[in-house]
């Protein structure tokens, strides 16, 4: 099994595509909004040419008006890799939803129940109040969450306070237990003068580029995103009779479009913030992916071709010898 993550506009979807040719494997797409159906351009879906050469999973499989959460992903996933291992096919997983990719290697975080009681109050305070006076409290009473939080993200906020308000300890200090229980050093085997470093299986390969690269690679997909008829796709999803998820509503590309077609900004406004919010989300996901263990990681070059990152790959896997099939 072989997990490729990335931050987004990376090129590990083509790397996924390209080893799974080589493997003759399936690919577990590991993506919060890739599971929507109908949201295909502003999520970068595998184009069909590519789903009809290889078979992948946890793809189209939720409607967009329904939420999907870490849980069901996990739950899921697990069925898909045992239905793929009992036809003998390799497992090459891919993606950057950080938080799916942990629950898969991890498990996931067994924190405290909720209290909705807890929950109405602290959003009673924030609308009332302001969401910094519950930030500064956060601050005042788990700094290390406080940290990790950023002072607008109310959910989080709201959630972390509910945790301490309801047990008298932070919500920090769950995670770090639960940290310290899965995050654990990981056996290694070895193939000639290769060492695959495995969780539960895993050979885990990472591609990084550099900041600068990754910009110029979101404002090209954004163009192009735009170019294939994005808008066209929002309002299409937006006149559907069942209206969509709060998840699906505060997608990247998907949220930015809704706010222009209501009129409250431009095209061209809202395609700028595509792109911020594109490379906010890339910045994110190195921060997370930094705390994963035993990554092989790949620094691509900007002008490197797909090739020469499918033998590079293909090394770290033990089948550099492997012919690639087109």
């Amino acid at each position: 099994m072989v997990l490729i993550l990335g931050t987004t506009a990376s090129g590990k979807g083509r790397l996924a595509f390209d080893l799974a040719e080589t493997l003759g494997a399936e690919i577990l797409s590991i993506d919060s909004m890739k599971v929507y159906r109908r949201m295909d351009i502003g999520t970068a879906k595998p184009p069909k040419e590519a789903r009809q050469r290889i078979k992948y999973h946890l793809i189209d499989i939720v409607e967009p008006s329904a939420p999907f959460s870490v849980a069901a992903f996990l739950d899921t996933a697990l069925g898909v890799i045992e239905q793929i291992k009992s036809r003998n096919k390799p497992v090459i997983a891919v993606g950057g939803t950080a938080l799916y990719i942990k629950a898969l290697l991890y498990g996931l975080f067994e924190g405290p129940g909720t209290n909705e009681q807890i929950r109405n109050e602290l959003r009673m305070r924030a609308e009332i109040e302001g969401l910094s006076g519950l930030y500064q409290e956060l601050t005042e009473v788990d700094p290390v969450a406080a940290q990790k939080i950023h002072q607008n993200d109310a959910k989080r906020i709201i959630r972390a306070l509910e945790v301490y308000q309801l047990t008298g300890k932070s919500i920090s200090s769950f995670q770090w237990q639960w940290n310290q229980r899965n995050t654990h050093a990981c056996p290694e085997r070895s193939r000639g003068d290769i060492r695959l470093k495995t969780i539960d299986g895993w050979t885990i390969v990472g591609l990084r580029r550099g900041k600068t690269d990754t910009s110029s690679r979101i404002n090209k997909r954004v163009k192009k995103m735009l170019a294939d008829g994005l808008v066209d796709e929002v309002k299409s999803l937006l006149a559907e009779e069942k209206p969509l998820s709060k998840q699906a509503r505060c997608a990247i590309g998907y949220a930015e479009i809704i706010e222009h077609l209501a009129g409250r900004k431009t095209l061209e406004d809202a395609t700028e913030l595509i792109k911020k919010n594109t490379r906010r989300l890339a910045k994110g996901q190195r921060t997370w992916f930094k705390t994963f263990k035993n990554v092989h990681w790949l620094d691509i070059q900007p002008d490197e071709p797909p090739e020469e990152i499918l033998t590079r790959a293909k090394m770290l896997v033990g089948i550099e010898n492997a012919e690639f099939r087109m």
